[in-house]
């Protein structure tokens, strides 16, 4: 991890902008029938990674998200969730350069424009906070570090929990780094998922048995 050198930090976000911009392009260029695949692997191998930690999920909360750039879509596994008891929520800015805010998601949720044009719950819908959450990444490396879109939100949000979800990234196998250079912000994830399985996984004090 780097240190307090400024001209070494300048370094790493140089080149993790430019890793962002190569592994977006990647992804865009994806073709459909590849996205369907990655998609549905990624479904299930969801499911059996929730059902190995945490058994039934049922009224506990899980943060998903609703796909953007090429992401994988999952929104299928949340609406399954749903109808087997999980509170499920979706993450959104409310406030620029703030934690996000988890507010409920249902099948039926009338959803309405957020930050980035992205699809969110209405303000009315109710805040939660998740013992389980997605986050989707751009790149990731076998320590189980994400490298995101650059806003660090995902981050802050986790440093400002009191009690902290168990975090599973969410990308695409080709976008392994040898490193993403993590800095003193950046928040190891407990697990990193991919179309070929589970790639890392640092399990806490989050099974079922809890």
């Amino acid at each position: 991890m780097a240190g307090g050198d400024p001209e070494q930090a300048r370094d790493v976000a140089r080149w993790r902008q430019a890793e962002r911009l190569r592994l977006r392009a990647a992804r865009q260029n994806l073709s459909v029938e590849a996205r369907n695949a990655v998609a549905t692997a990624l479904q299930a191998h969801l499911l059996d990674l929730l059902a190995r930690c945490f058994g039934d999920l049922r009224d506990r909360v899980f943060s998903g998200y609703w796909p953007i750039k090429g992401e994988p879509d999952l929104r299928p596994v949340l609406s399954d969730l749903h109808h087997a008891g999980v509170r499920v929520a979706l993450p959104l800015v409310e406030v620029k350069q703030a934690p996000l805010v988890f507010r409920r998601w249902t099948p039926d949720t009338r959803m309405v424009r957020g930050d980035w044009n992205i699809p969110v719950p209405p303000p009315e819908a109710e805040v939660l906070t998740p013992d389980v959450a997605l986050a989707p990444f751009v790149g990731w490396d076998r320590k189980g570090y994400r490298l995101g879109y650059g806003g660090g939100y995902f981050d802050r949000t986790l440093a400002a929990l009191d009690s902290r979800p168990f975090v599973i990234g969410i990308g695409l196998q080709a976008a392994e780094l040898g490193t993403i250079y993590p800095q003193p912000h950046d928040i190891r994830l407990d697990a990193i998922l991919t179309e070929c399985g589970v790639q890392v996984i640092h399990l806490r004090d989050h099974s079922a048995s809890d």
